[in-house]
């Protein structure tokens, strides 16, 4: 057997693989000897049947598959011992006048090359965030917190400080969504003047458009998709099931132990300090995935390399369950791109800042999203056993050990753009945020 490699040009390779009859025979003779015990033809006894017979019966698609079988391994161990680096899989050559009969028989494979290229870390358009309440959302926080805790009553009539359950309707638009809202959250102080005085049973109609100081929170009242909440301007129909009046909780010592246990905060102010840190915690994760993502489209945009993009898109006609046409694989090919472009930068950065993951790594991972999990379910001091246990059996499935290890390795990039971006830090409030982050 022989191989040998023709570089097309910088993307693209053809490597050939020679093989005798030597290299096949002698699989190929095992193969039928054990076809030939196992027969049952009509006419011979079992293991009785004549070679000639079998050969001539099985002879060629036993050949075809060892033959086969052998290009798999020596062309994968060729690649792997050169250490050739390529994209998707090699690809025959289909000669309709092969010639299986001869003595020496040559095959081609085509190849796509991974390109060569740099990657600088230093990103030039990229902002971090710094996301913090405003005093606002911490003052309605404070109050949603005293309400939760206070007297509750139902009310015959709403009042400006009502909460009123009832549906969103607007059959057209698909809108037909139960919720309970405070009429403060309206941007128009007219949409709460609307239901001042309304009892339970009337209906009130409201224009979708300006309902809110934020289109998004159509979402979350509205049950509106995202793609459809900017600009959305319908006309919805609430009908009022329920009207509750609260009174909110004193601002007192015996409400804060309720909040957070006996003494971890004595004042109005560390109440305050608390919402603010703990919303500042939630906004950190946002923030920090905006900047993962903006920093990949960066150095997408900016790390400048050729693809063997002809090869890919045959080799995309081929590959998946059904054979694509040359539209649809043109199709698949753009649609993945940028994907592809990603993944070999991102093997770039891995390989050249030792970025790897190992097994403690991953267990520890795995424990402190269980801990933090827990303790949202008020599981504050779980036992170092039950936690181990719980690992176990997470790491026990292979989708989410796939799962957990593509979080710990976004992480660990996440660490790395920060410490070598060179980013601006911008600081402005989650309003603004969402201004900035939908350019609205």
């Amino acid at each position: 057997m022989n191989i040998t490699r023709k570089d097309i040009d910088a993307l693209n390779a053809v490597v050939t693989v020679q093989v005798s009859k030597d290299d096949y025979a002698g699989n190929v003779e095992k193969v039928l000897a054990n076809y030939r015990k196992n027969a049952s033809i009509p006419g011979f006894r079992k293991g009785a049947v004549p070679m000639s017979l079998i050969q001539k019966q099985y002879g060629k698609a036993v050949m075809y598959e060892e033959v086969n079988k052998l290009l798999q391994e020596k062309l994968n161990q060729y690649l792997q011992d050169e250490k050739v680096e390529i994209l998707g899989n090699p690809l025959p050559t289909v000669s309709d006048d092969f010639n299986w009969e001869a003595d020496e028989l040559s095959f081609d494979f085509e190849l796509g090359l991974v390109p060569q290229f740099s990657v600088d870390l230093k990103t030039k358009n990229v902002t971090h965030y710094k996301i913090t309440p405003s005093e606002q959302m911490i003052d309605d926080q404070v109050m949603r917190i005293r309400k939760q805790y206070g007297k509750m009553s139902p009310a015959e009539k709403v009042s400006k400080d009502s909460d009123v359950t009832g549906t969103f309707v607007n059959e057209e638009a698909g809108i037909n969504h139960k919720t309970t809202i405070s009429l403060d959250i309206f941007k128009n102080p007219k949409a709460a003047d609307a239901f001042i005085g309304k009892a339970v049973g009337d209906v009130v109609t409201l224009k979708t458009k300006g309902l809110f100081d934020d289109d998004h929170k159509l979402m979350d009242y509205l049950n509106v998709p995202h793609d459809n909440v900017h600009g959305l301007d319908v006309e919805v129909s609430f009908t009022i099931e329920s009207i509750t009046d609260t009174e909110p909780a004193e601002m007192n010592q015996e409400f804060f132990d309720k909040l957070f246990g006996a003494g971890a905060i004595n004042s109005e102010a560390d109440l305050k300090a608390r919402i603010k840190a703990d919303a500042e915690k939630q906004f950190a994760q946002q923030a920090d995935q905006k900047f993962l993502n903006d920093v990949t489209q960066e150095l997408i945009d900016t790390t400048k390399f050729d693809l063997p993009a002809g090869f890919l898109k045959k080799w995309m006609r081929t590959a998946g369950e059904n054979e694509l046409s040359e539209a649809e694989a043109e199709e698949e090919y753009n649609r993945s791109e940028n994907g592809l472009r990603y993944q070999l930068i991102e093997g770039k950065i891995i390989t050249e800042n030792n970025l790897n993951l190992n097994f403690e790594d991953l267990k520890a991972h795995t424990a402190e999203m269980i801990k933090a999990q827990m303790a949202q379910f008020g599981q504050l001091n779980p036992t170092d056993e039950d936690v181990e246990g719980i690992v176990a059996r997470v790491l026990s499935n292979q989708d989410e050990v796939r799962r957990l290890s593509e979080q710990l390795m976004s992480r660990k990039m996440l660490e790395l753009f920060k410490q070598t971006s060179g980013a601006k830090t911008k600081e402005l409030t989650y309003e603004e945020f969402v201004k900035e982050l939908y350019d609205e």
